[in-house]
């Protein structure tokens, strides 16, 4: 009964917003751009390496793999709670708190040097969801791995909650963990499909670095736009890398004194020029709609109970399209029409579409739901349901990703539809692994291994977007979660391949493209891949659908996928 009333209430969704995206898009296309690009085929009909004719890829923001998974997949279960109990056959060689158990009772963390906020990992509960942002800055991160021995964060990256009992109140606060009672779709997720346990932010930093990262694997070749910032480094040859959280330059919503955009190519480009339908859907990218507390415009809101208060959909600095004049849209404007949606041209025309793949997200639920569902869909929930702290929690952010999860098995195009979560940071949040680091930088803003260093000295800098070594792009960074929610997955499977936020264009690149990278020292061809996760001779027709709220298994369809 439970899954019926999701199924009605996500197909009346769907009908409203169809409605909504007819009654507000833009009626003329913008007179004098057009283009001999004919629009592009049907994504079922386009060549591709793998059977995934469908990638969405869904990226939450600041979690660490230890804050989500540090005691995957043993959960305390404490009544009034979500239960969690892992199957029998569940993988158990998995690099976490538990995998190192001197690490829950005598950690490094624990040490004078981080002064009252000095504490052991230890568990949040469901009440404790709502938790403070933590410092997650480019030289902060690296002073808190200190070479590698992990024992710094509390005094780098902590924040506490004021009045919150123990730990909780103190920067000690960044020690901890949620378990499947409380990120319990996650672990549900994990147990049914495949999920990484060696995936990176490809270097240290805050969320716009890390968004740029996983769309075009490069942060040099950054111009400064409106007002100045600190968060462009010099790079040593004569260009920026970007190393901090900037607005986009032109955005309508931009903050005006501080904006930035970039030089390099991303996996937009590489779509676009192979005619390939694609498109961004972001909460609040919408300017036109209202939402239920009377917001619009930039300033649309939506309340969260758990956070306590209206947070604001649409956050600039998270969207990593608007960086790029090629794939920017700047004004947000609004696609021609429904059908138009993930093309550069407006179907049957060889008129350039307004939008320029950047939509809302509630656009995503109506073209797919009416049948045009793009071949790659890059997603980013409103802000009350992205993960950040601060802004968001682990429960909104549950709600927002079973909802979308569930609302795709629904759709006839599931048996060949990949989904990834990835995160675009750890918010400083503590996580005992660490990665040797492949891309040393040598600058003012590091301090990983001393004052001015990331790495042996000697060492060679990655190349940027002119071929010359540059500084500012540290890393690997923090160990984040990365999941693989597909027919195609394996069950219950956790990979140890070293991958990181640039293994998402690379998979894009492989499936559609042939191989071709972005170049310009684009971390996509160094990268490793994600298709240890996949199993694409073995496809699984059981569909998993989870309580939005709980997290808990709902119904678990048998039917086979019909395509």
């Amino acid at each position: 009964m439970r899954n019926q009333k999701l199924k009605t209430a996500l197909v009346a969704t769907a009908g409203l917003l169809a409605v909504a995206v007819a009654a507000t898009s833009v009626g003329p296309v913008i007179a004098g751009q057009d283009t001999e690009k004919v629009a592009a085929v049907d994504p079922n009909k386009l060549n591709t390496k793998y059977p995934i004719k469908h990638l969405v890829v869904v990226f939450n923001e600041n979690r660490s793999f230890d804050h989500y998974f540090g005691t995957y997949p043993n959960a305390l279960n404490p009544e009034g709670e979500p239960l969690f109990e892992p199957a029998g056959n569940t993988q158990r060689d998995i690099t976490n708190l538990l995998s190192n158990p001197a690490l829950l009772d005598n950690n490094p963390n624990l040490n004078p040097a981080n002064g009252a906020g000095a504490a052991n990992p230890f568990r949040f509960d469901r009440t404790q969801a709502n938790t403070a942002d933590q410092s997650h800055a480019y030289t902060p991160e690296q002073k808190a791995y200190d070479g590698g021995k992990n024992d710094l964060f509390p005094l780098n990256t902590g924040n506490g909650t004021n009045g919150g009992a123990g730990a909780f109140g103190t920067k000690g606060q960044v020690m901890g963990y949620f378990d499947g009672n409380t990120v319990t779709a996650l672990w549900n997720y994990a147990q049914n499909y495949a999920m990484s346990d060696n995936a990176w932010g490809d270097q240290y930093g805050p969320s716009t670095p890390g968004a740029i990262n996983m769309f075009a694997g490069q942060t040099n070749g950054f111009v400064i736009g409106k007002g100045s910032s600190g968060n462009l480094l010099p790079d040593g040859a004569g260009g920026f890398t970007l190393i901090g959280d900037v607005d986009p330059t032109g955005d309508t919503c931009s903050n005006p004194t501080t904006q930035a955009s970039s030089n390099a190519k991303n996996i937009g480009d590489l779509l676009n020029a192979a005619n390939i339908p694609w498109g961004s859907f972001v909460g609040g990218f919408n300017l036109q709609t209202i939402n239920d507390n009377a917001t619009t415009g930039c300033a649309r809101s939506t309340v969260s109970q758990v956070v306590g208060g209206a947070i604001t959909d649409y956050v600039p600095h998270h969207i990593w399209f608007q960086y790029f004049k090629s794939t920017a849209n700047p004004t947000h404007a609004r696609p021609s029409s429904i059908k138009a949606i993930g093309y550069t041209t407006v179907p049957g025309t060889k008129k350039v579409d307004p939008a320029n793949h950047g939509y809302d997200l509630d656009d995503f639920f109506t073209a797919v739901g009416s049948g045009n569902y793009p071949a790659v869909s890059i997603i980013k929930m409103a802000a009350f349901q992205d993960g950040h702290p601060g802004n968001s929690d682990p429960l909104d952010e549950q709600t927002g990703l079973v909802t979308l999860v569930n609302f795709l098995q629904q759709q006839p195009d599931w048996d060949s539809t990949a989904v990834i979560l990835a995160y675009d940071d750890s918010d400083g949040w503590y996580d005992h692994a660490f990665a040797q680091t492949t891309r040393p930088s040598f600058s003012s803003a590091d301090a990983l291994d001393g004052a001015g260093l990331c790495g042996a000295p000697g060492a060679t800098e990655p190349n940027g977007i002119n071929g010359l070594p540059v500084a500012g792009r540290c890393g690997p960074g923090t160990r984040q979660p990365f999941m693989v929610i597909s027919p195609y997955a394996k069950q219950n499977y956790v990979s140890h391949v070293l991958i990181t936020q640039a293994s998402i264009p690379q998979f894009i690149e492989d499936n559609w493209l042939k191989g071709e990278r972005l170049g310009g020292g684009s971390f996509d061809a160094s990268t490793g891949s994600i298709v240890d996760m996949f199993d694409f001779n073995k496809k699984n027709s059981e569909k998993l659908i989870l309580d939005p709220i709980f997290g808990t298994v709902d119904i678990r369809d048998k039917e086979k996928n019909k395509g």
